[in-house]
């Protein structure tokens, strides 16, 4: 198989294994293996009578959960897959001519890390910061292997040059666009490795004398005080109702800056940002109406699925937007525009 056939097949898997995780995780099955790689000391769930008399016999305070163990053992099986891919990747990208060294490197670095990360989860029984940072380690893998993907198909060029004047602003805008989403993803991980989705009911904001109850040093003290297990939340009604509101604050502050990058793409009149632009907007629209969903039907599991799949989608989106922009293929479409313009003066 090519690399470029390679790593669509890789980009697919990843989306999956994001799937899979946010299924798990918001189906609370985080914890349906108590052991790492494995499962009740098995490489599979274990449903023979010896092998849970062993399970029970490892962990007697635990009661197992076949179908909560199944899903977290699928989910292990697609990241492993997915990590293999990873490493074959990098292996064949090394050195490519189209391919800058730094980027496979990244990939086999963050997806250890990624797996460490897994581990994590489970030993430190679903501490907050590790499930945090799990969600976001999926997302930038499948951002990575986008950039790949770019590359390797020629949709943009490697070459940087200056962009005409009137473009700069848009490229700071769809920047700031970028580290936005980053930190609106960050909080949505928050919220949800902290149980808060379900702490504010009401919309646009929360229910009752909400500003009373805020507590951003108990929301945002991210090493948390060790418990036996950090499954369904620790923290108290005010801290995770700050979580909540923060995360819907931020929510309106992405959307107008978002909704400014979209106009902006739009006026440039340029046909590959234009694209980029209508993307950006219908998944823009999808992810609002998926987070109101969630906050009305309080947290349907496909709707709250569909809110985790969009949010890469649309970050992805943002991220090429910020490639188009800072990369030679927009300042061709420009050259392109000006010179024929100039042809129909003469």
């Amino acid at each position: 198989m090519g690399l470029t056939n390679l790593v669509r097949v890789t980009l697919v898997m990843t989306f999956i294994v994001i799937l899979l995780g946010a299924y798990t995780r918001l189906a609370d099955a985080g914890l349906g293996c108590p052991d790492w790689p494995g499962c009740y000391g098995h490489l599979t769930v274990p449903d023979e009578q010896h092998e849970i008399a062993l399970a029970k016999s490892l962990y007697p305070d635990l009661t197992i959960e076949a179908n909560k163990a199944w899903l977290e053992m699928i989910h292990r099986y697609f990241a492993g897959t997915l990590g293999l891919l990873i490493f074959a990747i990098s292996a064949k990208a090394f050195k490519h001519d189209k391919v800058s060294n730094v980027l496979p490197i990244t990939l086999s670095v963050v997806v250890i890390f990624q797996a460490l990360l897994g581990m994590w989860t489970v030993t430190m029984k679903l501490m907050p910061i590790v499930v945090m940072g799990h969600l976001l380690g999926g997302f930038t893998l499948f951002c990575l292997l986008s950039l790949l993907y770019w590359q390797l198909s020629d949709k943009v060029s490697s070459k940087k040059e200056v962009l005409p004047p009137y473009l700069k602003g848009i490229k700071w805008l769809a920047s700031i666009t970028l580290c936005l989403a980053i930190i609106q993803i960050a909080l949505g991980g928050w919220t949800s490795s902290n149980y808060a989705a379900l702490m504010c009911k009401d919309l646009p904001i929360c229910e009752g004398n909400w500003q009373e109850y805020l507590d951003f040093d108990g929301a945002f003290t991210f090493i948390q005080p060790e418990q036996p297990s950090y499954e369904f939340g620790t923290l108290d009604y005010g801290a995770r109702m700050t979580i909540h509101v923060t995360h819907r604050f931020g929510a309106m502050l992405i959307t107008l800056v978002s909704l400014c990058l979209i106009v902006s793409l739009l006026l440039t009149k340029i046909s590959s940002l234009k694209w980029t632009a209508l993307r950006l907007c219908c998944f823009l629209t999808l992810q609002i109406g998926l987070g109101i969903t969630n906050v009305v039907y309080s947290l349907p599991m496909v709707i709250a699925v569909a809110h985790n799949l969009v949010a890469v989608l649309l970050l992805v989106s943002i991220l090429h937007a910020n490639v188009q922009l800072w990369r030679k293929e927009v300042v061709d479409d420009l050259t392109t525009s000006n010179l024929i313009g100039k042809e129909r003066e003469l």
